[in-house]
């Protein structure tokens, strides 16, 4: 049974000068004192204002985020030093000295104040079977669950790996996992059995929780079969919790156990405990342009804090309001925006388990109605999807009860923005159009917070949130301080949600993001200052793909594509695309002598992609040539493959240090022959 608590039944652009501005009535009280704009902040003194606030954060950071910590969390013992951070050595503390329990916060103290308000809705495949979680339920869930991992052996900070879909018991499984001070690592759903091994491996868990069947979409994928693969190559793994998310058996082994059978003789009361505030809470893989995916570290006080705040004030959320972010708890934005931010907050939150298309085009706007959602986060990607599918999919359902529309994962383009804003939020609800990453924690630069009157531009993020301060650098490492401008995009102190390491190289770390320019935080993306001030994320720097909102590092999928026998060599780049952003595009070099059919091999290498990463990494186009275009060094020139792939011939620059300059042409007639035969 999934469910044991007897619940009630029943997710870049310029722009003409036209904006949207909004007034909030909460943002309206914004020009009184600071305990008007932000009660978190009442401690603060001789601030009134916004942009007053803003720049108090920024200018008196410790002093900030001391007073924010103070009123928004709940600690066992108070913390001593609010920030002792060096940047240029990768060395973050927030908040030292302070104990707290995670899950405390983010359901204790809302069970003693309202145990009965819905927590937690999780919005299963099939519409209308929804099912209700009240912070009581979630509360027993977590505890049971806590009580069985240290039954198990589960101990503080250990790491323990889930493998599950959204879902009330996989929100319990994060929970339990900071009620007792293990670590979790959640990894995606959708990912690969290599793909989960690799990171169980790198996490060294001992314990894997799952569920024995996913369902999306109207299908049902074999998970608990992709963990029985994953931990043959883990030897650490030494048992495996399944929950059962349908009512089809599955085989299992002595090292598995049945989770609701087992948490049934647990105990309702688990022993929250103490955690240091640079305990680590969680692991999360994202991919990086080496390979090799990296566990990015996020502690306990630092994060939660960031997440509540954000949530909060990003969107406008009330007592009372739900919140429907669509994303997967397998990414940072259901991390902290379906799960830690809301619960933080004492809210109600959606799972959303299913598609945007199932089983129509209506399925968002259908869930808005019924479920009488307030707040709507998600992906561009989907947004430009349900645009090509008509208004009369939105007009259908009722979206009266929303007030604010949010945009992750990637910069929304215009189209798309104008569509979201129209169509599904009436032209009244503002538009977020929100950039951060996994290594930030939470959302950095947002349109709001912002003063009462201020302006919304259509595919900009615009302002940066309380306490960080964005810089553009030139390639010199310069700091570039007028606008209209571009440069990479770092920014110049540390902020309490950031990550604090990669698991197990430390120095990987500083290599990534402290020494490219050091001092500053470097986050891999170029971005675009306005005239006004305002920022505008223009894309990767680094050879990381954005397909749908989910990076994959492109040495990631050549190294797939290489082990393929009959491939001496590959160079896969990222280019635009209408629906994902970005598709996956694979030049392929053969073994001299090899002779295949190049459509079977095409579908063999996209078998092994799907199977050792995932199917969103598959690459869209594979084109096979002779030979790569290099340098003399034997360096692979990815922007003159990228100036190919955009059809922009004109921009191929100088390839006068190339090797070979012949085989450009050669490449440029093969990939006019290529699109050809896919139109």
């Amino acid at each position: 049974m999934w469910l044991s608590c007897g619940c009630a039944s029943k997710y870049v652009v310029s722009f003409s000068r036209r904006v949207f501005k909004s007034y909030f009535h909460v943002w309206g009280r914004w020009r009184c004192n600071v305990a008007a704009l932000m009660p978190e902040a009442a401690g603060i003194e001789g601030v009134s204002g916004h942009s007053a606030l803003q720049e108090f954060s920024v200018s008196n950071s410790g002093s900030f985020w001391a007073a924010a910590a103070r009123q928004r969390l709940s600690w066992i013992s108070p913390f001593h030093t609010a920030r002792d951070c060096d940047l240029s050595r990768g060395e973050i503390k927030w908040f030292e000295g302070g104990k707290l329990n995670v899950s405390v916060n983010c359901l204790d103290r809302h069970v003693h104040a309202c145990p009965e308000r819905v927590a937690l809705i999780w919005e299963r495949d099939e519409p209308g079977s929804e099912v209700k979680i009240t912070y009581r339920q979630l509360l027993e869930m977590t505890c049971r669950l806590g009580n069985l991992l240290r039954r198990r052996g589960v101990r503080k900070g250990d790491c323990v790996t889930i493998y599950m879909p959204p879902s009330p018991l996989a929100v319990a499984s994060m929970l339990a996992c900071a009620r007792i001070g293990a670590a979790h690592n959640v990894v995606f759903a959708g990912f690969s059995a290599d793909s989960l091994a690799e990171r169980i491996r790198d996490a060294q868990s001992s314990t894997v929780i799952t569920v024995n069947q996913g369902v999306r979409g109207g299908k049902v994928t074999e998970l608990k079969k992709a963990v029985d693969t994953a931990v043959q190559s883990c030897p650490t793994v030494q048992q495996v919790l399944v929950a059962m998310r349908t009512d089809n058996p599955v085989a299992m082994t002595a090292r598995d156990i049945v989770m609701e059978e087992e948490m049934l003789k647990e105990d309702l009361v688990c022993e929250p405990a103490a955690m240091d505030s640079e305990d680590v809470l969680f692991l999360l893989y994202t991919s990086g342009s080496t390979g090799k995916p990296k566990g990015l570290v996020h502690t306990q006080a630092g994060y939660l804090l960031y997440a509540a705040l954000t949530h909060k004030y990003v969107f406008n959320y009330s007592d009372g309001d739900v919140f429907g972010c669509v994303a997967d708890i397998g990414w940072i934005t259901g991390h902290t925006y379906s799960v830690y931010g809301p619960l933080a907050n004492g809210g109600t939150t959606v799972l959303f388990e299913s598609t945007p298309i199932y089983p129509d085009p209506g399925r968002y706007w259908e869930m808005v109605q019924r479920l009488k959602i307030n707040q709507f986060y998600g992906a561009p990607t989907a947004i430009r999807l349900l645009l090509k599918y008509g208004d009369q999919w939105v007009h259908k359902y009722d979206r009266s009860t929303l007030k604010t529309l949010g945009s992750v994962g990637e910069p929304i383009n215009t189209e798309a923005w104008e569509w979201y804003h129209r169509v599904v939020g009436d032209g009244r609800c503002p538009v977020v159009d929100t950039w951060w990453q996994t290594e930030t924690g939470g959302i950095c630069i947002t349109p709001r917070p912002s003063e009462p009157d201020a302006e919304i531009v259509p595919g900009m993020a615009m302002r940066p949130f309380f306490g960080i301060k964005p810089v553009l650098m030139d390639t010199k490492g310069k700091v570039l301080t007028s606008n209209d401008t571009s440069g990479a995009l770092c920014i110049a102190q540390p902020w309490p949600g950031m990550a604090r390491s990669i698991h197990n190289n430390h120095q990987r770390f500083i290599e990534t993001y402290c020494q490219p320019y050091p001092g500053y935080f470097f986050t891999g993306d170029g971005a675009y200052r306005s005239k006004e001030g305002y920022y505008q994320i223009t894309g990767r720097l680094d050879d990381v793909i954005n397909v749908s909102g989910h990076r994959i590092g492109t040495a990631e999928i050549e190294d797939v594509v290489n082990q393929y026998s009959a491939v001496a060599e590959s160079a896969i780049i990222g280019y635009p695309h209408n629906i994902k952003g970005q598709g996956v595009y694979a030049f392929v070099v053969l073994k001299k002598g090899v002779k295949v059919q190049e459509e079977e091999l095409s579908r063999k290498l996209n078998n092994m992609v799907s199977k050792k990463i995932a199917k969103y990494a598959c690459p869209d186009f594979i084109q096979f040539v002779h030979r790569l275009p290099k340098t003399r060094s034997g360096k692979i020139m990815r922007r003159v493959l990228r100036k190919v792939v955009e059809r922009d011939l004109d921009g191929l620059g100088d390839l006068s240090t190339l090797d070979d300059p012949a085989a450009v042409e050669e490449i440029i007639q093969g990939h006019r022959e290529l699109c050809s035969k896919q139109l």
